[in-house]
């Protein structure tokens, strides 16, 4: 999309910020958009040694004499464009640079074949360690913002969306979880392959492999229509397939900490619409995590998490709602990330108050007293690298869309949810649309401004007091 967007001087509009995003530097490249990567790794458990290639089909934007992408901590052996000898390439400072045999052109297709080989690790930033990560006994991918590059080539960007192949051969008696739907898996003596396929659009951020001792099994689901808050909108979700994947002496604890998570499901798709994706999985790896994590149609948990107090499902609710939220619908720009979660974490009171534990209205002002206890000197609508995370990101843009619902009234508030998430499905987005979505659904409403109601939450530091 190229809309205008809100800037923090009211009323003043701006076009999107070009690549690469100046949150994350270096990453990203608006010269080429790729629509699908093919990724064949070979990866050894013990040794953690990898071996790989990528297939990158993409469209010049603009004619093209070198073609960057983003790459750390591995060694690239072979290259080929369209199936020929590149003029060079070479690689530095976590790129790598391929100048074609010849010019390509504005408009053109092409592919490149890029075999490369190390030993991943995560990639050291503003954000701690991201990228591939090993555990106790496998691996780990939490991608997000710039962790892609820790384990293939990529154009690493939020605004650019591809299709995904995942061809993984692994030691046998290890599970791999990839995006997407499993196609098949083969066992050739000690080893053995997966084979998934993620065909919905997808950043590259949240592309992921989960490597482990698993068992995978559905959830089972329980309906609980006795507890205070159940009825229609809290009966299991029809048609979406749900998976955990967790060490068999955790899956009994796993299935039970998630035996809600049906109903969560189906409250968000009548809150936020259909579910973007065909299955959904929660893998749960033997180690202890600092957070939750999510990957495009699947969730990371610790086997700290596993239990059924609100601290844990809250944030079992948080990451199944950014499948709409920051998966599906993805910022264009990391300074929209409050576009991820804010809304992740009003989708945790929503869940609240559907299932009986405090009503929105009551989490928003438990909220609201908390910040204020807090220095409010951070834009949320633009917060910065360094604290695009901070804990005031997701309540202050929770309490921005409280607001919303506040102005609005219900009926128009969700309808308001379920044609953002279904108009801007699989696509990029700004707080512009936001904006601009808010006030076309309520031009009605006599007095409705959603700019003036979103302004102070997102684009001034002081507190506002209601």
């Amino acid at each position: 999309m190229n809309r205008p967007f809100a800037s923090p001087e009211l009323g003043r509009t701006l076009l999107p910020d070009p690549l690469p995003d100046p949150y994350t530097p270096g990453h990203g490249s608006s010269d080429f958009n790729v629509s699908r990567y093919e990724l064949h790794l070979d990866y050894r458990v013990a040794t953690n040694r990898l071996e790989a290639h990528v297939t990158v089909s993409a469209t010049a934007s603009t004619q093209l004499t070198s073609i960057m992408l983003n790459l750390s901590g591995l060694r690239v052996v072979k290259v080929r464009v369209d199936g020929q000898r590149p003029a060079r390439f070479i690689q530095r400072e976590g790129r790598v640079v391929v100048t074609p045999a010849a010019p390509l052109s504005e408009g053109s297709d092409f592919s490149l074949d890029i075999r490369y080989e190390g030993r991943p690790g995560p990639l050291r930033g503003n954000w701690g360690d991201v990228g591939w990560e090993e555990l106790t006994d496998g691996v780990l991918v939490a991608g997000q913002p710039t962790g892609a590059p820790s384990w293939f080539p990529c154009n690493d960007h939020p605004s650019r969306k591809a299709s995904f192949g995942f061809t993984v051969t692994t030691d046998a008696n290890y599970q791999v979880v990839c995006n997407g739907t499993l196609v098949s898996r083969h066992a050739k003596a000690s080893r053995e392959t997966w084979v998934y396929e993620q065909s919905e659009p997808m950043a590259t951020y949240l592309a992921t492999v989960q490597i482990g001792r698993y068992e995978i099994a559905p959830l089972a689901s329980a309906v609980h229509s006795n507890e205070p808050g159940a009825g229609a909108q809290n009966q299991p979700a029809a048609g979406v397939r749900q998976l955990v994947a967790a060490p068999a002496v955790l899956m009994g604890r796993a299935q039970a900490t998630l035996a809600r998570q049906d109903q969560m499901m189906a409250t968000f798709e009548t809150c936020f619409g259909q579910y973007p994706f065909h299955s959904y999985t929660v893998v749960v790896p033997d180690d202890e995590l600092e957070i939750p994590l999510e990957a495009q149609s699947l969730s990371i948990i610790g086997r700290n998490h596993l239990d059924q107090r609100w601290e844990s499902q809250r944030l079992i609710a948080h990451e199944l709602a950014h499948q709409w939220f920051g998966n599906s619908v993805t910022a264009s720009s990391w300074k929209d990330i409050w576009l991820h979660e804010g809304f992740a974490c009003y989708a945790e009171w929503l869940w609240s108050e559907a299932s009986g534990q405090g009503t929105a209205a009551s989490r928003a002002e438990a909220a609201r007293q908390g910040l204020a206890a807090k220095p409010q000197d951070l834009l949320i609508g633009d917060p910065g690298p360094e604290l695009m995370f901070d804990d005031r990101v997701y309540k202050r843009g929770a309490l921005a869309l409280h607001g919303l619902r506040t102005a609005m009234g219900d009926p128009l508030f969700f309808g308001f949810l379920r044609a953002w998430t279904e108009r801007n499905r699989f696509g990029s987005v700004t707080t512009g649309d936001l904006i601009g979505l808010a006030q076309e659904l309520c031009e009605g409403l006599p007095g409705f401004d959603a700019e003036s109601i979103l302004h102070p939450w997102l684009y001034q530091s002081r507190l506002p007091q209601h």
